[in-house]
């Protein structure tokens, strides 16, 4: 038995169903950036209010990761706010 032929053409998604992806989408970046710089500031400010010298220099050690998590986090609400404005300038 043969195979069927390959589509011709893209098939078509409602305006609306594309929509409602972008914007989930979006949503989900921007969530992804506020909890991304809320772990980077956790992990950055953190050393100062912790009183057990061991604890402090654990995670005064990992204050590249709280900075990296931070740089990330500001990326993604950055991308979040270029999408918004490009939407909002489109329509």
């Amino acid at each position: 038995m043969p195979l069927p032929a390959a589509p011709d053409r893209k098939p078509t998604v409602p305006a609306r169903r594309q929509a409602a992806a972008d914007l989930k989408a979006n949503n989900e970046l921007m969530i992804k950036g506020i909890l991304c710089v809320l772990i980077g500031l956790g992990v950055v400010v953190s050393p100062y209010f912790i009183t057990s010298p061991g604890m402090q220099s654990i995670v005064a050690r990992s204050s590249l990761v709280g900075w990296f998590a931070l740089v990330l986090g500001c990326a993604f609400i950055g991308l979040y706010v270029r999408r918004r404005m490009a939407a909002s300038a489109k329509s």
